[in-house]
Order: C-alpha cells, then structure tokens, then sequence
C-alpha cells in the first residue's frame, strides 16, 4: 500500500515564499512521474508542476520562473518551492506520483491529502 504524506502549506504574504514537501512510503516498484495539482474553490484541479523519472520538469505558465519542483530519489519524496507568490496562487495543494506496478503490468496514480496555501495580499 502507498501513502502520500504532504506538509509545508500554510499562510502568507503577497511576494513571500513556502516550500511544499512529499514523501512517498509503501510497496513501490519504481516512480514514473512526481508532480503538484492545486484547486481554488470553485474551480478544477489544475497542473502546477511534474518531474518524470529522467528529472524533466514541465510548469503551467502562470508559475513559470517562480516556482521550482524537484525531487529526492532516495527518499521518494518531491518538492515545490514556491517564490513570488500571489494571491492568485492560493489554493489546495495536492501531490500527484504515478507508480509503476507490477502485477498487473501498469501505471496507477496515487494522490495526497491536500495542503493549503493561502496568499494574502
């Protein structure tokens, strides 16, 4: 069984920083893709950031210059460090990592629980 384990949202200022952190634990044969999906209310769940398995990266352009990911193979974990943030980017902040099973032979998705930023002006 694979759990995600989230922590670094919280509160703060228009042009201030946080850091986002993921840490993957369970059964895991080896990890395709990392990534962070965030949701406003009232909105759809969009892409922030991924990181695959070769350490591309790819942004939305809305974060594009400001936010980074990056991740820790040893500790199966993912990061996003958010700079310049607005109050725009506030949102729940959710980590996505697709795990390549064995049996069956296949790619399954696993989410976490969510993480709140939220930015004031």
């Amino acid at each position: 069984q694979v759990q995600l384990v989230e922590s670094g949202g919280g509160l703060v200022q228009a042009g201030g920083s946080l850091r986002l952190s993921c840490a993957v634990s369970g059964s895991i044969f080896s990890i395709e893709s990392m990534g962070w999906y965030r949701q406003a209310p009232g909105k759809q769940r969009d892409l922030v950031a991924t990181i695959i398995i070769g350490g591309s990266t790819n942004y939305a352009d809305s974060v594009k210059g400001r936010f980074t990911i990056s991740r820790d193979n040893a500790k199966n974990a993912v990061f996003l460090q958010m700079n310049s943030l607005k109050p725009e980017d506030t949102a729940v902040y959710y980590c996505n990592v697709n795990i390549r099973e064995r049996v069956p032979w296949s790619v399954r998705a696993y989410w976490g629980q969510g993480t709140q930023v939220t930015v004031s002006s």
